[in-house]
């Protein structure tokens, strides 16, 4: 007696094998949480040396910049595109919006130290006409610690 063997043909599976895609995902995810923090945009200012005592931020919150430069050029800094300049009526408006919608959140002045003071207090003028009111001014420590 021959013994026949038999081979069950099975039929291929298309399916995809989306587990590599998760596994790229998460790990891209947690490439950008740890690297976002640390990425802030912004204008190249030179900011004035001050020995005034830092204001400590809480690291997971936002807050709003405002920045002047040399030539008299305002920019409005928000998680968004900060190499756009804008008009200073502008930049005020967006701020007063931002605030009225999110009261707590903190305003940054941020004056190049070649800047007319003139300009800074111009923006500070308008920023107190949209009803913001409290505007806290960056410097740099005089003390660079190595």
């Amino acid at each position: 007696m021959s013994k026949k063997k038999s081979t069950v043909r099975r039929k291929p599976i298309s399916d995809i094998n989306v587990v590599p895609y998760i596994d790229v995902m998460l790990v891209l995810l947690v490439v950008f949480m740890i690297t976002a923090p640390m990425m802030t945009a912004g204008v190249k200012v030179d900011l004035p040396d001050a020995d005034a005592k830092p204001i400590e931020l809480p690291k997971d919150e936002e807050f709003i910049i405002v920045s002047v430069n040399q030539s008299g050029q305002y920019y409005l800094s928000v998680g968004g595109d900060t190499k756009e300049p804008r008009p200073m009526e502008e930049v005020a408006d967006m701020v007063g919006k931002i605030k009225r919608n999110k009261p707590a959140t903190p305003v940054l002045m941020e004056g190049d130290h070649n800047a007319s003071y003139g300009l800074v207090v111009q923006m500070m003028v308008a920023l107190q006409k949209v009803g913001v009111n409290d505007v806290g001014l960056v410097t740099e420590s005089p003390h660079k610690e190595p």
